[in-house]
């Protein structure tokens, strides 16, 4: 079995990459139903919430992992249902680059929510978010 190690400066880069890659100020949504295959994979379910995160949307990266930085924050949600999965994409919403599935606190999920079920016209507001980079040494 192959093993394979990376210093927490090279995780630290590679986290660091992916915000350069994707750009300021990139689009955040929310959708129910299950994560699609890939996030190459046509969108799913409802969009419930849709955010234009800050031009600076996550912190540097430390020890292999980077949190989000700023507010990320929609006024009201744009239906009714329970969160499943979110994506990220560039700020036109053209191209997905990162998606994950949607829990409630200590689910287990990439990301949580303390309370899943939103409504048409609410506020919702993440929290936190955070990103880790796996094989360390």
């Amino acid at each position: 079995m192959p093993v394979l190690q990376f210093a927490a400066s090279v995780r630290n880069n590679r986290l660091d990459q992916i915000e350069s890659f994707i750009g300021a100020s990139p689009m955040f949504r929310i959708y129910t139903g299950a994560i699609p295959g890939s996030v190459s994979a046509a969108n799913s379910g409802t969009l419930l919430a849709e955010i234009q995160l800050p031009s600076d949307w996550m912190g540097a990266a430390t020890s292999g992992s980077k949190q989000k930085s700023g507010t990320w924050q929609d006024a009201s949600a744009c239906a009714t249902g329970t969160a499943g999965y979110f994506r990220i994409y560039d700020p036109a919403a053209a191209s997905t680059w990162i998606q994950g599935n949607i829990g409630a606190t200590s689910s287990g999920c990439a990301m949580e929510l303390d309370n899943t079920s939103i409504t048409s016209g609410q506020q919702v507001t993440i929290n936190s978010f955070t990103l880790t980079d796996g094989n360390n040494d």
